[in-house]
């Protein structure tokens, strides 16, 4: 379960916004609250509404941006319309706005289901809602509606992540980086940083003492290249750049790859790939995390990254294989494809993953992606992935890569 703030606006479009949802049968009105005298009236239009939330809004003229527009989103269809408009209306009383004027909007034109709040930062005497830290409270508030455990649930992850068999601390890392966190390396420990603020820690002697049981499975690697070969004849493995929309219309920036073949292989057999790159070029390398067997590889264990992506019925050259495992880039990007997060991540600890939004047009348009973990990895076949990059990779609190 996620939720988004989005971008500030001096008008209420966003109620304009949900309605041009509701005509087009893809969004539908679940709740309109405190709106007084207002809601006795029948056939009211979305101006009728604006209307009320702008005189409101008014009463204050220091306050620039008075619209308070969010979402609140599951994975898939685990939550109905009436228990995504609940958990709303508990949430906006836990941010202070149970008592303004605010329209839950239910959206259904995506695969998963969401649930849009309009309201005004301004209250009946004219002051603003406190909105100090108000990204990291959404999420506090949130996981309380929930029912959630924060300090809990790290911990949890944390076990997950450690039973898994892993050769370096960057896969390690990709592993949590998957489930949304960040992680900056502090003396002899690993920090980890999820919903705007630190969650937990490990120490590193716990990782590489996890590194030591790893020893590659020959047999398994084996079977995964016949699956591979298998499911390569049907599913193009080419991979395919994955652009985030950009707000105001601009131009969709570059965030990673995709592929069907990569798709197929998650969800029938639970096997991630990760793709690594610089943005707007072919992937360099891969790594795959077995999530049936908790393994994960280096891609080049399984096959070189230019015969993975290349269609099976066309050889790769000796020349295009020494090139794909000789290139270092130096910046590399994994993409969270499916409308920003669903490929990448979707299929990390299927039974607890994390909840993933997927938002359309205004949405889009207006919100951050910021949410979504890109696994900022430089890892270059056969190399191990510790050093390379190593302070820029601190201080933007992302996995370590590289070690020679």
């Amino acid at each position: 379960m996620i939720v988004k703030i989005l971008l500030p606006s001096t008008t209420f479009e966003g109620v304009s916004y949900n309605s041009n949802k509701i005509d087009k049968d893809k969004g539908e009105l679940m709740k309109v609250e405190n709106f007084g005298a207002l809601q006795a009236l029948e056939h009211l239009k979305p101006q009728d509404y604006i209307n009320y939330l702008e005189a409101r809004s008014k009463t204050s003229a220091r306050i620039k941006y008075p619209q308070l527009h969010a979402v609140i989103s599951c994975k898939g269809r685990s939550h109905s319309k009436e228990q995504l408009t609940e958990l709303a209306t508990e949430w906006l009383k836990g941010m202070g706005y149970g008592e303004q004027p605010y329209l839950l909007v239910f959206h259904k034109d995506t695969g998963n289901n969401h649930i849009h709040i309009v309201s005004t930062r301004v209250d009946e005497n004219g002051r603003k809602i406190n909105d100090s830290y108000e990204k990291i409270r959404a999420y506090q508030v949130l996981n309380q509606v929930m029912g959630m455990d924060e300090k809990e649930q790290v911990n949890k992850d944390l076990d997950k992540a450690l039973s898994y068999y892993f050769s370096t601390r960057a896969q390690f890392m990709m592993i949590l980086e998957c489930q949304g966190y960040a992680l900056k390396l502090n003396g002899d420990r690993y920090q980890l940083f999820k919903y705007g603020k630190q969650q937990g820690e490990i120490e590193t002697a716990k990782v590489d003492a996890r590194i030591g049981l790893y020893q590659k499975n020959i047999n398994r690697l084996a079977q995964l290249r016949a699956i591979t070969e298998r499911y390569r004849l049907s599913h193009d493995p080419a991979a395919i750049p994955v652009s985030a929309p950009q707000p105001k219309g601009k131009g969709s920036k570059p965030t990673g790859y995709t592929s069907e073949l990569a798709d197929v292989l998650a969800k029938l057999i639970g096997v991630q790939i990760l793709f690594h790159g610089q943005p707007g070029k072919p992937p360099y390398g891969y790594t795959l995390i077995d999530h049936t067997k908790k393994t994960v590889y280096k891609g080049k264990e399984l096959m070189p990254i230019a015969e993975f992506i290349r269609p099976a019925e066309t050889p790769v050259t000796e020349s295009e294989q020494a090139v794909s495992e000789t290139t270092e880039p130096k910046v590399t990007i994994v993409p969270t494809a499916q409308s920003e997060a669903d490929h990448q991540c979707d299929s990390v600890f299927p039974a607890e993953r994390d909840q993933w939004t997927e938002v359309s047009s205004y949405a889009e348009e207006s919100a951050s992606t910021g949410w979504v973990p890109e696994i900022n990895l430089d890892i270059a076949d056969d190399i191990d992935d510790e050093a390379i990059l190593g302070r820029n990779r601190q201080r933007k609190r992302k996995a370590r890569t590289n070690t020679r």
